[in-house]
Parts: C-alpha cells; structure tokens; sequence
C-alpha cells in the first residue's frame, strides 16, 4: 500500500516524510497520474479550488477504485473548518476519514497514523 499526498506549503509533505513509507506527491501541474494499488490519501485544508488537483488524481483512470480513505492535516483555530478538505473528499469519493492532524503532526500523531496504516495493510 502506498500514501499519496499533496501539499502546498510543505507541512503535510513533513508528516508524510515522518512516517517512512512509501508514498507519492500529487503534481501541481500535471495530476494525471496512474496509480495501481490501494492507497490512503493525505490532504492539507484549503478552498476548492487550490485542491482541485486533488480530484483530477482521484478521477484520472482507476485512481478512485484504489483509494481507501482520506487523512486531513489543518490548523485547529479553524473549529469547523478543520479538516474540511479532507472530510469533502471523504463524502464525495465515499471514503472513511481515517485520521487528523494540526500543521505537519505531533510524534503522537506519526505514531497513531502509522497504526492506522498498517490496519489497512492487514
């Protein structure tokens, strides 16, 4: 299993580089690629239309049919807006919203996150 992640600022690509597995940044200027086994998605929170590339990955060929679920990174001074990013693609793509973090994680955060992925690997 892979993680694949976007991040614009470099703080969910900090989480991810945490977590020692093999993952796979989404490209800004061209999301259309292909990936052929299941993966967990990680997202920062932004509007729309800064994540669009996010969906254009999720939809290019098979990519929805291998995604198992959506992990969201933000500021938690955002209150219900934490996340946001992450829970619509949850519900648009049908998908659990598996985990959360502030900013690039905590250790606690690596190490529960890492807990989380391995159940999806067993």
């Amino acid at each position: 299993m892979k993680l694949v992640y976007f991040s614009l600022t470099g703080q969910t690509k900090r989480f991810i580089k945490k977590l020692d597995f093999p993952a796979y940044e989404i490209d800004t200027n061209n999301p259309f690629y292909e990936i052929n086994e299941p993966y967990l998605l990680v997202v920062p929170t932004y509007d729309a239309e800064v994540t669009e590339v996010v969906n254009d990955f999720i939809e290019y060929k098979s990519n929805q049919s291998h995604l198992l679920g959506v992990a969201g990174g933000g500021n938690r001074n955002f209150a219900d807006l934490f996340i946001f990013t992450a829970k619509d693609i949850a519900s648009d793509y049908n998908v659990p919203l598996i985990f959360a973090f502030e900013f690039n994680g905590t250790e606690e955060d690596v190490k529960n996150f890492r807990k989380v992925v391995n159940q999806f690997e067993s």
